[in-house]
């Protein structure tokens, strides 16, 4: 289906180019049946995406029994022991990542083994848990057409046109979005005690640590894209760049952060008939003290009202009567503001995740490193899907 999906992609741009050659010859049937055309094959293409959203929601909601994990741990456990890789499938890793990092139950204990195996560390950014994430195994691309301006009407005097043809003064114009394959390595450290536990509690560890730092890793590539060159393999929010060449989303510099930033921002976004909805404020912990910080005339009142919710990564700024959710990214830069909808970026998983354990990297520290690999890809696929403030810098 992904495959039809992305052929379909290519057969409404041809759509739409050979209408925008029919329109520049003055050809009004042509174009009228390439439209039809182009109309026909989205609706194809909403089918396939709602049909792929079912899909993967059973398979959000579809999880081994007991026994079949128990079994699974154990096995891969063993695996990883005897210094064998093991695949975590692109539908575990996406359970993974939209929820709970743990695969069954909690981490048993068992008598002998050091109970003190840390490593956790703080919550990772919840902006991960909020985009489009879709299994792209065995795509070498992945293309998603967006609207960039739809149609307009063009009024006209009845008596005047009365027989003669109308003008499309106003065609819709169309972007196109690509996400490509990006190897993403991650690395995580464990205490060497953990080869005290059974082979299905090892395995759930090991399993744990390695999707925290994959959704550590992939927080960050999500918001600032990948740095292999001047063409990004993965895009970012800020980077967001469409086929042609052109960015995705709006971008403005500020001097600093005052009363009107969050102003400038929510009404910044969004097209001008509307305020944006379900628009997110991301932005870096210092950002949101600078706003926790800004007083009124009284030099008392605090200008916003910052109320943490969830893990502590999440919560709401009240600006006056506006709400605005924020989600705290660590790897953001200190001035970077991102607002907008994060289901306006995309994530594709084009494989499994491969994990490993290495007992030499840091044996004198005693500590046992889980190494991984997975190909991950990602853009912006709404049209103006986030407005990006940067700090500027003044001279002198």
């Amino acid at each position: 289906m992904k495959r039809r999906l992305i052929a379909l992609a290519a057969e409404r741009k041809a759509a739409l180019d050979a209408a925008q050659a029919a329109k520049d010859a003055g050809n009004q049937a042509e174009f009228n049946s390439q439209m039809e055309k182009a109309a026909n094959i989205l609706s194809d293409i909403n089918d396939i995406k709602n049909l792929m959203a079912e899909q993967e929601r059973q398979v959000l909601e579809s999880t081994p029994s007991e026994a079949e994990l128990r079994d699974m741990n154990a096995e891969r456990g063993t695996q990883l022991m005897n210094h064998q890789a093991v695949r975590i499938t692109s539908a575990e890793v996406l359970r993974g990542l939209r929820n709970a990092v743990t695969i069954g139950g909690t981490l048993v204990q068992p008598t002998g083994a050091d109970s003190q195996i840390h490593g956790d560390g703080a919550a990772i950014s919840s902006i991960l848990d909020m985009v489009q994430v879709e299994d792209l195994t065995g795509l070498g691309g992945y293309e998603v057409p967006y609207l960039i301006s739809e149609f307009d009407g063009t009024p006209a005097n009845i008596t005047n046109k009365s027989g003669v043809a109308r003008d499309n003064s106003s065609d819709p114009g169309f972007g196109i979005s690509v996400i490509k394959p990006l190897e993403v390595t991650t690395t995580s450290y464990v205490d060497r005690n953990i080869a005290k536990l059974s082979p299905a509690n090892y395995y759930e560890k090991v399993h744990q640590m390695a999707l925290r730092a994959l959704r550590r890793k992939v927080c960050g590539l999500i918001v600032n894209g990948d740095s292999l060159g001047v063409t990004p393999t993965m895009y970012g929010i800020k980077n967001a760049t469409n086929k042609a060449g052109s960015a995705i989303c709006k971008t403005d510099t500020y001097s600093s952060i005052d009363e009107n930033t969050l102003d400038e921002l929510y009404f910044a976004y969004g097209a001008n008939s509307e305020l944006g909805g379900a628009a997110n404020l991301l932005l870096k912990k210092g950002a949101l003290k600078s706003l926790g910080e800004l007083r009124g005339t009284n030099e008392k009142a605090r200008l916003f009202k910052i109320t943490p919710q969830g893990n502590g990564n999440t919560g709401i700024i009240a600006d006056g009567g506006v709400q605005i959710p924020y989600v705290l990214v660590p790897d953001l830069a200190d001035g970077d503001l991102i607002y907008g909808n994060p289901l306006h970026y995309l994530l594709g998983l084009f494989g499994d995740y491969e994990v490993r354990i290495d007992e030499s990297v840091k044996a004198i520290e005693r500590m046992h490193t889980i190494l991984g690999d997975v190909a991950v890809g990602g853009n912006v696929v709404e049209h103006e899907g986030f407005v990006y403030y940067s700090t500027s810098v003044s001279a002198g």
